[in-house]
Formats: C-alpha cells, sequence, structure tokens
C-alpha cells in the first residue's frame, strides 16, 4: 500500500502563511477552517498575543473541534465564527477589519460563486491579502477528482476581476498551488 503525505508533509501551514505575508499582530481568518485548524492553530503563533486569528466554516461540528482543541491549547487569540462565505454579510466578522483572508482547497467556491470574493473583500482592509491554495490538477492518486480541481491560471482572472490584484504564486507544497493577492478597496 503506498504511503501518501498527510499533514505539514501535504501542506505545511507556516511556510504557506509566510508566502502570504502573515505577520505578528495582524488579523486573519480562514474561510472553510475544518475540524483540524490546519492553518488557524499556527496562525495564532504567528500572529501573537497582539493578533487575531478567526476560523470559519458552515459546520458547526468542525468549529467544536477548534474550540476543543483551544482549549486544551489555551489558545486566547482565536475565534470560531459560524459562517457562510458565500452569503454577502453571511460572515459575522466586523468590516475592513483583517490583514489576511485564505482559502485553502475550495477554490471551487470562487469558479461558482462571485459572493465569496464580495465578502472576502467586505472583511479585509484596503490593501489586505487573499490566499488562495488548491489541488494541482493531475496525479489524482490522492485528493479530489479531477473535475473539483482548478487550474490556478483560471482562478486567478476571477479574482482579478473581483477587484484583487495579483501579487504572486508559488508552489504550496507537492499537489498544490498558491497564489496571493491584494484588496483594492479603499
Amino acid at each position: 500500500m503506498p504511503l501518501f503525505p498527510t499533514g505539514r508533509a501535504l501542506l505545511d501551514p507556516k511556510f504557506i502563511l509566510a508566502q502570504a505575508g502573515l505577520t505578528l499582530d495582524e488579523k486573519y481568518a480562514d474561510f472553510g477552517a475544518g475540524t483540524l485548524g490546519h492553518f488557524v492553530f499556527p496562525a495564532t503563533n504567528i500572529v501573537g498575543p497582539g493578533g487575531y486569528v478567526y476560523a470559519v466554516d458552515i459546520l458547526k461540528s468542525a468549529l467544536q473541534g477548534i474550540e476543543s482543541r483551544a482549549r486544551l491549547e489555551l489558545v486566547s487569540n482565536l475565534t470560531t465564527v459560524w459562517g457562510n462565505v458565500e452569503r454577502l454579510k453571511g460572515v459575522n466578522i466586523p468590516e475592513h477589519s483583517l490583514d489576511l483572508v485564505s482559502m485553502i482547497n475550495v477554490s471551487s467556491l470562487i469558479k461558482s460563486e462571485s459572493l465569496v470574493l464580495q465578502e472576502a473583500k467586505r472583511l479585509l482592509k484596503p490593501n489586505g491579502r487573499f490566499l488562495v491554495v488548491d489541488w494541482t490538477p493531475g496525479n489524482e492518486s490522492i485528493g479530489p477528482a479531477s473535475q473539483k480541481r482548478s487550474e490556478s491560471e483560471v482562478v486567478q482572472p476571477l479574482i482579478v476581476r473581483a477587484g484583487f490584484r495579483f501579487f504572486k504564486t508559488f508552489k504550496a507544497g507537492p499537489y498544490h498551488w498558491g497564489m496571493v493577492f491584494q484588496n483594492t478597496s479603499a
């Protein structure tokens, strides 16, 4: 039976958040944080006690997993937010308060729903950053089927048309691409 990478071997959150420029005292939200909070827990260390992290998910059960871990690890700069990123004003975070918003492995929402991008813009500060990471097409021995994967070249113009400025692209892992954009709203 072949061994497939998981966790940090698949996606290293510290490396990826560094590529997005997350630093001390910033405010960050992960749209679709999931049960494990793979990105939100490393982010709490990066932003430090003066920063803040929001784990956003539509599944209450996912948020309960993050809340349990946060209590166990005595994490005080993290809040879970039950919200719908596919609805304008579906995420209860103050407008224009975030330095970084991420969407990891959910770029299919960007292709089908421009409201996701509007919601990210609404929450980001002017010049705030938007991080998108997703599965590279091909090599389907791991990850979702090909119809659930998106080329970065397809996703990039959709995000730019929504009012973001393309900043950079990077290899996010052995099976993933990553892109960073800036919010152009004033």
